[in-house]
């Protein structure tokens, strides 16, 4: 995807991220790199005598980061992407171990700013897993160059 400057978030713009299947080292090393060192990411037995999930589960954390890496990744934002300056999110559902994830991003709102080299830009990131099943949504406020 070629790069986005604030000018070209039109009302109606839309765009489809690659996919990433999240593995059971991805999680392990996520957990263990941030510290989230709980029984829910680390602990099969537990997992499986104490809760109601089928198999290991990704933090929403790194489901959040993950979906960030794929709208990066497009492309979009190379060059023209000054700051992340916040959002709202939802966790909608679980992401387990081999599950892939997607991003489907849309503007949500952008607003000028008293800058004339920038704008606000924000977005709604709906995450999908390979199922179709919406697990996380968020809406990132990012400073977007102009043109």
């Amino acid at each position: 995807m070629d790069t986005l400057y604030f000018e070209d978030y039109a009302a109606d713009w839309q765009m489809q991220t690659t996919r990433r299947t999240i593995s059971e080292y991805d999680i392990l090393q996520f957990v263990t790199l941030v510290g989230l060192r709980e029984p829910l990411f680390l602990d099969m037995q537990y997992l499986q005598e104490e809760t109601h999930y089928e198999r290991r589960l990704a933090p929403g954390s790194l489901t959040f980061s993950y979906a960030e890496g794929l709208v990066i990744g497009s492309g979009m934002l190379e060059g023209t992407g000054m700051a992340y300056l916040g959002g709202d999110s939802k966790i909608l559902g679980p992401v387990y171990v081999d599950d892939t994830i997607s991003v489907t991003v849309s503007l949500h709102d952008k607003r000028e700013t008293s800058k004339p080299d920038r704008g606000i830009v924000t977005t709604h990131n709906k995450v999908f897993n390979q199922n179709g099943d919406l697990v996380l949504e968020y809406w990132p406020k990012r400073m977007i160059k102009r043109r």
